[in-house]
């Protein structure tokens, strides 16, 4: 199947996304030895008891320290899956500067691109997964799937800024799912 290049961005993704999910049976195989772009695996932790205090003061941190092993090792590989999308933001940000286009017009995109990541991500969870990462962002920024671009231009004062926020990850969740990013340099 031929795209068309007049496509937007938008379409294009979750379209990208859908081939690249079934291409690669849902998973992604990555090792060390890969170049930048790729997400480099560890084993999980076990489970932690319910009960057992968390250090963490993000809510998903806590949720994925208690998940059973087959349930973590799920979540690992949506992660991959949402870092995989995310990797195509780069490109897209690479193409439209080359294209000339003005860093407000690249942060939107990008903002509205990770938003998307985000739903086709959630699409293989469980609904109790994305209700708690819903209620998150609906507190944190009144919107269920986190800040819109015109958010993040106040909280940083920059289009660039709100560029590399949007291509942003938590830290802590990836480190929880013994995942280790290597971005691409731009």
């Amino acid at each position: 199947m031929r795209l068309s290049p007049t496509l937007p961005r938008r379409v294009l993704l979750p379209l990208v996304a859908a081939v690249a999910l079934l291409a690669t049976g849902g998973t992604t195989a990555v090792t060390a030895a890969e170049a930048c772009g790729s997400i480099i695996t560890a084993p999980l932790a076990p489970p932690v008891p319910a009960d057992d205090p968390c250090p963490s003061t993000d809510p998903v941190v806590c949720r994925i320290r208690v998940l059973p092993m087959a349930e973590k090792v799920e979540a690992q590989r949506t992660r991959i899956r949402y870092h995989d999308l995310l990797e195509a933001m780069h490109r897209t940000e690479a193409d439209m500067r080359e294209a000339g286009a003005s860093d407000e017009e690249i942060a939107r995109e990008l903002v509205d691109m990770r938003n998307q990541a985000k739903e086709i991500t959630r699409a293989g969870m469980t609904p109790e997964e994305v209700r708690i990462l819903e209620e998150r962002n609906t507190a944190k920024y009144g919107n269920p799937l986190g800040p819109t671009a015109d958010q993040l231009y106040v909280k940083y004062g920059s289009w660039q800024k709100v560029t590399d926020a949007s291509m942003r990850t938590s830290y802590a969740v990836d480190r929880e799912l013994a995942l280790e990013y290597r971005p691409c340099p731009v």
